[in-house]
């Protein structure tokens, strides 16, 4: 394009140094030149997601943090206990960049065809460092967006969408025929309750609040229970007889709820037990953690038989197992439902430096339901 582009540019980073202390600011970065098959794109929107979070502030202490520098160009300072400082030595000294996903205009391309053909259009980019006015990327990482789409829109089409159908996938590869999902009030869980009332899938949604089992109930989810209620064990093993659901994919990860799950999935497939067996059911019942709300010990209580896996599950590692065609083929369903079945929702957009500010970290670092915040790197 003809306009003139700026030598250097801003990018947000993250940096814990050894004495044990976290930084997070603002550098000016040198513009690069886009590659033969890479383009450069303005970052216009970019969500702040979980996964975001963890690099982003990491085991600092927000409720200590400070906040210097200029208006323009904070710098966000907080503690690190000596035992996270321990857990995080392969990252100390290095001044990372974050924002896994984002959306905006390519500015300029590389000589090839493919990149070209991308010159002018708005693209959603999937692979780090979106925390930026400017990407540089390879085309093969960019989803054109349909003309007219705004960045905003696009922002967010690939960690949750890709995530939310990643679990469908898996629960169909694995011979399962409906499915258990917690934290089911965020972005993810509500677009995962779309897809499966598309889709005609079984879903029981676990949720930590009675207000949230309302919103989910209000967006026509069928099966939600609720953690705060008191015959919390009895309405999941209903809801998992109800549906037949022998999978679950849990956010929180530490405490007591994978087994639980696990014990509420037991109770219900003995109902249809035809005779005792002291090794419990034949149905296998899988859990698996992709999230860390709870950062504790993740607890079993040994009352479901033998037929049980609990392991992790991470969005990538289960893209690069799929292969391209699997890949190619859910990206093709996000484009084609990306404002209806994949529509995120934020609570604010922010600016950069507004991003690093204590009104505004002081809310979405809870991630809480309804506080998901969007980064426009263009703005200020």
């Amino acid at each position: 394009m003809s306009t003139p582009l700026p030598s250097h540019a801003l990018q947000l980073r993250s940096l814990v140094k050894p004495e044990g202390e976290l930084e997070v600011r603002l550098d000016s970065v040198p513009v690069p030149e886009p590659g033969p098959n890479e383009v450069l794109v303005q970052v216009q929107a970019t969500p702040i997601n979980p996964s975001d979070l963890g690099l982003l502030f990491g085991p600092a202490d927000l409720a200590q943090a400070k906040v210097g520098g200029t208006a323009e160009r904070p710098v966000l300072t907080a503690p690190v206990s000596p035992a996270a400082l321990k857990a995080l030595a392969g990252r100390v000294g290095q001044a990372l960049p974050v924002g896994n996903e984002g959306a905006g205009v390519v500015l300029k391309a590389g000589s090839s065809a493919a990149a070209q053909a991308l010159l002018g259009r708005t693209v959603a980019m999937i692979g780090g460092a979106m925390y930026a006015q400017v990407r540089c990327i390879d085309v093969a990482s960019c989803l054109p967006l349909p003309e007219g789409t705004a960045a905003a829109d696009g922002a967010s089409c690939f960690v949750n969408p890709l995530t939310a159908l990643g679990m469908v996938e898996t629960m169909k590869r694995e011979g399962h025929t409906a499915l258990v999902h917690t934290a089911a009030a965020s972005n993810l869980g509500q677009m995962l309750n779309r897809i499966c009332l598309k889709d005609g899938i079984a879903l029981v949604n676990i949720v930590r609040k009675p207000e949230q089992a309302g919103l989910l109930r209000g967006l026509g989810a069928a099966h939600v229970v609720s953690t705060a209620s008191p015959a919390f064990m009895a309405e999941l093993t209903e809801a998992l007889a109800a549906t037949g659901a022998t999978i679950a994919f849990d956010a929180i990860g530490g405490g007591r709820l994978a087994g639980q799950i696990l014990s509420a999935m037991e109770a219900a497939q003995g109902r249809k037990a035809t005779e005792y067996s002291r090794y419990g059911t034949n149905v296998h019942k899988q859990v698996y953690l992709y999230g860390a709300l709870d950062t504790g010990p993740t607890e079993l209580v040994r009352n479901f038989g033998f037929a049980w896996s609990v392991g992790g599950w991470l969005l990538f590692p289960f893209l690069q197992k799929a292969g391209p065609e699997t890949m190619a083929r859910l990206r093709a369903r996000v484009v084609a439902e990306l404002k209806t079945t994949f529509a995120s929702r934020y609570s604010r957009t922010v600016s950069l430096a507004e991003a690093l500010r204590p009104e505004a970290f002081g809310v979405y670092a809870q991630r809480a339901t309804g506080t998901k915040f969007l980064i426009d790197p263009s703005r200020g």
